[in-house]
């Protein structure tokens, strides 16, 4: 597998992947997510022209997955006076019949590699609580669920599109992964119940 730089040529080759990962949904009831659209060629080309759009692709160079990812400069402090340089994972999908090999982690990874020496403090990301290959996989590999207090202004902005899309029809959440060295420091620790 090779995870390279998405290129213009690809992108109708992005929303068939995304087409054929959301059909995966309907089996949890969540039809409206299967039958929307991909994002449209040029909104793909965004992230391409920007340099965040990559996908994994197979022995004869055929795209089984995609990343989108944005800068979100983040206001800290009680005076804003710093920002934190995070990097948000917009969409990150794999063909079901390159599901279950590892390669949504290794674009995850390649990314947080990237933004790490981009000097990027974070990963983020959106996602549903209760689908199996959402929030229960992003936190196997790093990611800790954010409080409603801990959201920033830029994922408050993100979420609030979303809520305006429909897709709070279920529940969601905001995720983020520390990027250092050890990618399990940002991982709140699990308590016996």
């Amino acid at each position: 597998m090779l995870i390279r730089p998405a290129t213009a040529a690809e992108l109708p080759a992005l929303q068939d992947i995304e087409r054929a990962a959301g059909e995966a949904f309907r089996a949890l009831g969540m039809d409206a997510v299967a039958d929307d659209e991909p994002p449209t060629v040029a909104e793909l080309e965004r992230f391409r022209r920007a340099g965040r759009a990559w996908v994994a692709a197979d022995e004869a160079g055929a795209p089984l997955a995609y990343l989108l990812s944005e800068p979100l400069d983040e206001p800290t402090g009680s005076r804003c006076a710093h920002l934190e340089h995070i990097e948000h994972i917009e969409q990150v999908t794999v063909h079901p019949r390159a599901a279950r090999r590892g390669i949504g982690r290794a674009l995850i990874d390649r990314l947080a590699d990237r933004a790490l020496a981009e000097g990027r403090t974070a990963l983020t990301l959106t996602t549903f609580t209760d689908v199996p290959w959402n929030a229960p996989y992003y936190a196997r590999i790093g990611f800790r669920p954010l409080t409603e207090a801990e959201l920033t202004p830029g994922l408050r902005r993100i979420r609030a599109h979303e809520a305006g899309l429909g897709l709070d029809r279920w529940p969601r959440l905001c995720m983020r992964r520390a990027l250092t060295a050890d990618p399990t420091a940002d991982v709140t620790p699990r308590t016996a119940p």
